[in-house]
């Protein structure tokens, strides 16, 4: 499902990436462990398409990521690919159902077609009752969650999260890590973690330690 070959990331004199190799099959849950500076969040963007690599390559799902113009990468990016931040970066005028929607009325999507997903996901999720709560009225693990139903609207075979419990309390974090796990087993979908839980960690398929730039 991924595969990233020697990439390399530099900002200014800074080599963030050292020629970095990671390959993760469909449907696993993969987790990206070691220190802060250690270039996690800049591979998973790179993976994700938000950031390019100075060298190296990315294929995703068949798909050579340097073949696509900016406009088909954003395309590919929305249909494709979930994110999940250690900041849940709900939009703060929106309700739950209205944040969940967003990506799926980029891509298009009829608004009674997005609306009657975005009901799924809070159901799966057991937030029925917030769906017409703004963020500022839900908690810290709701709004996660919320973010996670955001992130799966457009049914992509990707969801990459960076630190997304890094700001729960131990129990909604457990809570959040099991849904990760739930949906790969209902949904198929191929996660990628960066993470300093190690519960998460020793829960996951596969796991990667980066130090320095590179995978150890």
């Amino acid at each position: 499902m991924i595969k990233a070959s020697n990439i390399y990331k530099k900002y200014g004199n800074v080599e963030v990436l050292k020629g970095v190799d990671i390959s993760i099959n469909k449907g696993e849950v993969a987790c990206i462990v070691g220190a802060s500076g250690a270039g996690k969040s800049t591979l998973l963007q790179i993976i994700g398409t938000l950031e390019t690599a100075d060298k190296g390559n990315v294929i995703i799902d068949n798909q050579d990521i340097k073949t696509l113009n900016q406009k088909k990468l954003a395309s590919f990016r929305n249909k494709n690919i979930g994110f999940v931040f250690q900041f849940h970066h709900l939009l703060p005028e929106f309700t739950a159902l209205e944040n969940i929607c967003i990506p799926a009325f980029i891509a298009g999507t009829q608004k009674k077609v997005a609306t009657e997903k975005a009901m799924q996901l809070l159901e799966y999720m057991n937030l029925t009752d917030r769906k017409d709560h703004k963020p500022s009225m839900m908690s810290g693990g709701e709004q996660q969650r919320i973010a996670v139903a955001r992130a799966l609207i457009n049914n992509p075979s990707i969801v990459l999260a960076d630190e997304p419990s890094g700001n729960l309390d131990s129990q909604s974090a457990k809570e959040l890590h099991q849904l990760f796990f739930n949906l790969r087993d209902k949904l198929g979908q191929t996660f990628v973690i960066v993470t300093h839980n190690p519960q998460l960690a020793e829960m996951s398929d596969k796991t990667f330690t980066m130090k320095d730039g590179i995978i150890i």
